[in-house]
């Protein structure tokens, strides 16, 4: 992104740094903001370029600098994140993860051996004139109709 450091940096701290390639989160915002530049070029007025100057320059320094938050600037630093990203993907983790969604929605998983996972649909169609479900009702459900649609006398 030299064009990008050339033309548009001033301040050493706003300089998109050498590893950038090593950043996947600089890598789509640059394929970002270039596209952007080169759509504002096309436009027949220069409203488009204005905003791109105005707005989406700084906002993508903003960014970029809160994100590296000064981690490359002598040297590439490795992803600082990588422990926490490494402890979330974790197998033990993920099941946890399992465990309390499968708690919440108080479904068992498929995995569990609390008998067998029902075969038959829990819903049914339903008739969007009348509201009656179409073909055979789970067991315990009542047929339900809509009121009459639009204002009441």
């Amino acid at each position: 992104m030299i064009w990008l450091n050339h033309e548009y940096t001033w301040d050493t701290a706003a300089l998109i740094p050498p590893c950038w390639p090593e950043h996947p989160h600089l890598v789509h915002e640059l394929a970002v903001i270039a596209d952007q530049r080169r759509r504002a070029s096309l436009a027949k007025t220069s409203d488009a370029l204005e905003e791109w100057h105005r707005y989406c320059l700084p906002a993508f320094l903003d960014r970029m600098r809160s994100r590296l938050n000064g981690h490359c600037t002598d040297t590439h630093s490795p992803w600082p994140g990588r422990p926490s990203h490494n402890d979330h993907t974790d197998a033990a983790w993920t099941q946890r993860r399992h465990d309390l969604y499968a708690a919440d929605t108080d479904r068992p998983r498929p995995d569990q051996s609390s008998g067998p996972m029902p075969t038959t649909p829990r819903l049914g169609m339903v008739d969007l004139e009348t509201g009656e479900i179409i073909g055979d009702a789970p067991p315990g459900a009542f047929p339900r109709t809509r009121t009459r649609k639009g204002p009441h006398d």
